[in-house]
């Protein structure tokens, strides 16, 4: 027997994390793109000293997967950063009484010692901090360019308005109760001059994912907020005066059962129709109006309000006089910010109707179900549409209305404009000043970065901080000229992070945002984030990418090829979070069991993709694991035997770790490692393959222990310089099986998987068939039944 070594998990952390740093093992080959991965997590916001535990669930997990790639022989890029403007460290540095340059240092040193603990290949040596000036310089070179090539444009508008932060929210920052996704007050409307950002002029090209491997459920989050739709706009004419009214709709083939329209409050068409009897009941209407947010507005639940305005307008196509009245449920920012109202298949036109005694007129047939019917069917009391369904009565009335110049069709989109001014002091300078007149102009590039003054009370009291500032406007004078006054907006920190995985490639790059000549190390290859971001900052992305493409400085149209959501580690119940106060510290389990131990144990909790309440009840039964694993591989004595069972466990295993470490199945890896190792576990001599097959599996998952144990096996190269391990078909082919694959009942094709397979892996590999997907794309899935062993069936309308 050799002699007996300890697992000193703290003595080997330490050692192997040193050699990492000092060898700069973490920083790729740049010079060699051909076989690349960018391997990229959701940067963190530095607005406290300290990572949670919810950190630890995406850093470290992730950080196995590009062990798992660089192994597999790809040149892995995975580098980090801090998001280091906006609210969060702004309202900390308040909250501390502390400048929030001084405070995000001192939280993002914290961090990044924590972040070191976790062993992970980060290339420090590309660091990013969007609060720094030598970052947030390009920033302001994005604003110019978009600007430059009117995409970046300002307009007074209504904004969504938080009392506690004081401060304009995007709308994608309210929650659909109407309050804040940070503070949680009631957000108000408030009209303001602001930036905006024309993401609308995208919209049609952001709905397309073909090139992408993203969840289903973010795709169809993306779509439903872009919100496209197909109809028509229509002229109707206004009894009296000599003014027409463009509704937009997407039910053009209804037109004959519109009974009255309805005219957002915010229209300027009011001015010019309301009888003087009728003005001051629409104006005080108008200016209750003021009060309600969208979300309230649109609710579906809330009680439909609205005044007559006094005027009538004539329908097209039946000749009638129908009343126009004003409600809120109509949105000016919606289509044209006028509807034809058809209450007889329209709930909400329905209830408005029935509130207020409008006439009902049934122009689908229902077959005897109430109304409103909003089904399919055949087309009645519509004169020239009747008998039509109502497809083909879209395109005659619309072919109709062309023709008789009285409308056309019209694509829309819910999409509104990405509004990026806000009212605070900690986030990037809009680079843009104003002359005596109040005409806006860009700042010339050679004074960039428009760095942010210190002496700025940035407490918020409902006016942009920057106006403070004595030494800004005294700067802007001396430039531009006696009376030019400089912009005091900052900018929505998501422009910040709408562009930053184009820079970490080229972060020590002065004479521009990115090198060309590393632009073949883009885009990223693996994002891993929070799917709360679906309609934000991967929206975002999406579309600056695609607007700096147009310009002319890059070459792709996408920012990130594959996109996997981790799931979410809540404690007691809800997301960890520390505004609410309920974090749970890695630290004093990495002082107890070892970094090892403690991504390993995240890793172990459950799928990757669906988090979990914490609790730490197990997580000694990983680390017995690890020490298991010390114990087999350092202080069992070799044998010289190996089996026909033990070649074929060896090879199972291969096979098994592979499949789950391919797609991110963390937790199955691990338990078919604990299974693997338990057939050796009584064995006094252990073959030497067995070991270096164990270490070789685990190294991903438990990187300084098997560096610690590969180097006692008496290897002086890093066991990441190692190959993954490969396995032999003939030992594995009893595990294989055949599936046949249903769409409605008819077999559409068939895939071979391990016997083993959980059914959310079976179900996935069915959807990759090319003739599965042509018969289930671009339908609804409403049913996935799953004969383990048998067969699949997706049942599609």
């Amino acid at each position: 027997m050799s002699e007996i070594k300890e697992y000193n998990f703290k003595e080997i952390e330490k050692k192997w994390q040193q050699i990492w740093l000092e060898s700069n093992s973490h920083t790729p080959d740049f010079s060699n793109p051909k076989n690349k991965h960018y391997c990229l997590t959701m940067f963190s916001y530095p607005s406290g000293d300290k990572l949670h535990v919810g950190h630890w669930y995406n850093y470290g997990p992730v950080d196995t997967y590009a062990r798992y790639l660089k192994k597999k022989g790809f040149n892995v890029f995975q580098p980090q950063g801090f998001d280091s403007f906006g609210l969060p460290a702004e309202n900390y540095a308040i909250k501390h009484g502390i400048h929030p340059s001084e405070s995000t240092d001192k939280n993002i040193a914290k961090m990044k010692e924590q972040l070191s603990s976790i062993g992970a290949m980060f290339d420090w040596t590309n660091e990013i901090r969007t609060s720094s000036p030598d970052y947030y310089k390009w920033t302001q070179w994005l604003f110019l360019k978009l600007y430059k090539n009117k995409i970046a444009y300002r307009k007074e508008a209504m904004v969504n308005w938080d009392p506690v932060d004081q401060t304009v929210l995007a709308n994608e920052q309210v929650l659909a109760d109407g309050t804040s996704e940070r503070s949680g007050a009631v957000v108000e409307q408030k009209p303001l001059k602001q930036w905006f950002f024309k993401i609308t002029d995208y919209a049609e090209e952001l709905l397309d994912f073909e090139k992408l491997d993203w969840p289903r459920k973010t795709v169809l989050m993306q779509k439903n907020w872009i919100g496209k739709s197909e109809g028509a706009e229509i002229l109707f004419k206004v009894d009296g005066i000599d003014l027409n009214i463009n509704v937009y709709t997407t039910r053009p083939d209804t037109i004959y059962g519109s009974t009255y329209l309805v005219i957002s409050p915010e229209s300027n068409l009011l001015n010019n129709i309301v009888p003087n009897a009728f003005k001051d009941s629409v104006d005080e209407y108008c200016e209750k109006a003021k009060l309600k947010n969208e979300l309230e507005r649109t609710d579906l639940n809330k009680d439909k309000t609205g005044v007559f305005t006094g005027s009538y307008a004539i329908n097209p196509l039946t000749d009638k006089k129908i009343p126009i009245w004003v409600a809120d449920y109509v949105l000016s920012s919606y289509g044209t910010g006028s509807i034809m109202a058809v209450p007889g298949h329209d709930p909400r036109d329905y209830e408005f109707a029935v509130k207020y005694q409008l006439e009902i007129v049934e122009v689908v047939e229902s077959n005897g179900d109430d109304l409103p019917y909003t089904g399919d069917g055949n087309l009645i009391n519509s004169d020239i549409l009747n008998g039509l369904n109502i497809n083909d009565g879209k395109r005659r009335i619309i072919s109709h209305i062309e023709n008789s110049s009285i409308g056309h069709g019209k694509t829309n989109y819910k999409l509104k404009d990405w509004l990026i001014s806000r009212q605070r002091y900690w986030g990037a300078p809009i680079p843009i000043v104003y002359d005596p007149e109040g005409n806006p102009h860009p700042i010339p590039e050679e004074h960039l970065p428009w760095e942010l003054p210190d002496d700025v009370d940035y407490k918020p009291k409902g006016t942009s901080p920057l106006g403070s500032s004595k030494s800004l406007i005294k700067k802007t004078e001396k430039i531009f000229g006696k009376g030019w006054r400089p912009e005091i907006d900052t900018m929505d920190t998501f422009v910040c992070s709408s562009w930053y995985y184009l820079r970490y490639p080229s972060s020590n790059h002065t004479n521009g945002p990115f090198d060309e000549a590393l632009m073949d190390w883009l885009p990223v290859d693996t994002y891993v984030g929070g799917a709360e971001h679906a309609t934000m900052h991967l929206l975002y992305a999406r579309f600056i990418t695609k607007a700096l493409r147009d310009f002319g400085y890059i070459s792709f149209d996408e920012p990130f090829l594959k996109l996997f959501h981790q799931g979410t580690i809540t404690k007691d119940g809800s997301k960890m979070s520390k505004s609410k106060g309920n974090t749970v510290s890695p630290d004093e389990f990495i002082d107890q069991y070892g970094s090892d131990t403690f991504r390993a144990y995240l890793m172990f909790m459950g799928p990757f993709d669906e988090g979990g309440d914490w609790n730490d009840k197990g997580i000694t039964g990983i680390y017995r694991f690890l020490a298991k694993v010390w114990r087999i591989c350092v202080n069992a004595d070799e044998s010289d035997t190996l089996s026909k069972d033990d070649k074929i466990i060896i090879n199972k295993t291969i096979k098994g770790v592979t499949e789950d470490l391919d797609s991110m199945k963390f937790n199955t890896a691990i338990s078919k490692l604990m299974q693997y190792i338990n057939n050796f576990t009584n064995k006094d001599r252990v073959n030497i393959l067995v070991k270096e097959t164990l270490v070789q599996l685990l190294s991903p998952i438990a990187p300084h222990l098997c560096e610690e144990i590969w180097s006692i096996l008496g290897y002086n190269d890093s066991i990441f310089d190692r190959p993954w391990l490969t396995y032999d078909d003939s030992l594995v082919l009893d595990d294989i099986i055949t599936i046949v694959i249903q769409v409605n009942g008819k077999v559409r094709g068939k895939i071979e998987i391990s016997k083993d397979s959980e059914k959310e892996e079976a179900l996935k590999l069915a959807k990759l068939n090319k003739n599965v997907d042509e018969h289930i794309s671009n339908k609804e899935i409403i049913k996935e039944i799953y004969v383990p062993g048998r067969l699949i069936n997706f049942v599609v309308k």
